[in-house]
C-alpha cells in the first residue's frame, strides 16, 4: 500500500492568482487546457506546443463544467477554443488583452451546407481563424454560424461562472455580452 501511494502522481494543482489586469498583468500558477473532449478542441495544437493555452484554475473549471452543459443540453454540436494566453500571463502578442489568464476566445460555432455541426478550419493560411470574415447572413464559403449553439454557450458560461463564481462573475459576463452584441448588433 506505501509503494502505491508513494509512486501515485500528485495531481492537486495550486490555484491559479492573477494580478493586474486583463491589458496589464500577470498569472502565476495558470493550467493548460486540455486539447479536446467529445464537444471541443482546440484550435491549434502549434499554439498549444508554443504555451498559447493557459488559463486562470477558475476560468478551466468554468469552461470545462460549460462544455459539459453544452454536451447534454445542445448533442451533436461541437465547439472550438482559441487563444487564452501563456502559463505566467504577461505580454501575449497580437492581443493587447489575454495577459491574467482571465481572457478566452472562441470560434464561432458553424454547421456546414447539411447543417452539420462542424469545427471552422484554423490553420496558418487563415491566421488561426482569426482572418476569416463571415457576411452580414452569418456565411463563411460553406459555414454558416450557428447562432442557437452561439446562444448556448454563452448561456452554459454564464450558468458555469454563477455557479463556481457567485453572482458578480456571472454578472461581468453578463455585461460584457451585452456590450458585445450591441457593438455588433447581434440581437
Amino acid at each position: 500500500m506505501f509503494a502505491i501511494a508513494v509512486l501515485m502522481p500528485l495531481t492537486v494543482a495550486a490555484e491559479s492568482v492573477c494580478y493586474g489586469s486583463t491589458w496589464n498583468g500577470r498569472l502565476e500558477s495558470g493550467v493548460k487546457l486540455p486539447s479536446k473532449s467529445d464537444n471541443f478542441v482546440s484550435y491549434s495544437a502549434l499554439a498549444e506546443t508554443l504555451g498559447r493555452t493557459y488559463v486562470h484554475s477558475e476560468v478551466r473549471e468554468i469552461m470545462l463544467v460549460s462544455y459539459k452543459w453544452l454536451e447534454s443540453e445542445l448533442p451533436g454540436r461541437v465547439f472550438k477554443y482559441a487563444e487564452t494566453g501563456f502559463e505566467d500571463g504577461g505580454s501575449f502578442q497580437p492581443h493587447k488583452t489575454h495577459q491574467n489568464g482571465l481572457s478566452v476566445d472562441y470560434m464561432v460555432p458553424v454547421v456546414n451546407e447539411e447543417g452539420r455541426s462542424v469545427h471552422l478550419p484554423t490553420h496558418l493560411l487563415n491566421k488561426f481563424g482569426y482572418s476569416i470574415e463571415f457576411d452580414a447572413r452569418g456565411r463563411y464559403q460553406e459555414f454558416e454560424i450557428d447562432f442557437e449553439a452561439l446562444a448556448g454557450h454563452v448561456v452554459s458560461l454564464h450558468k458555469a461562472a454563477k455557479e463556481r463564481g457567485g453572482e458578480s462573475l456571472a454578472s461581468d459576463i453578463r455585461s460584457r455580452v451585452t456590450a458585445l452584441s450591441v457593438k455588433h448588433q447581434v440581437w
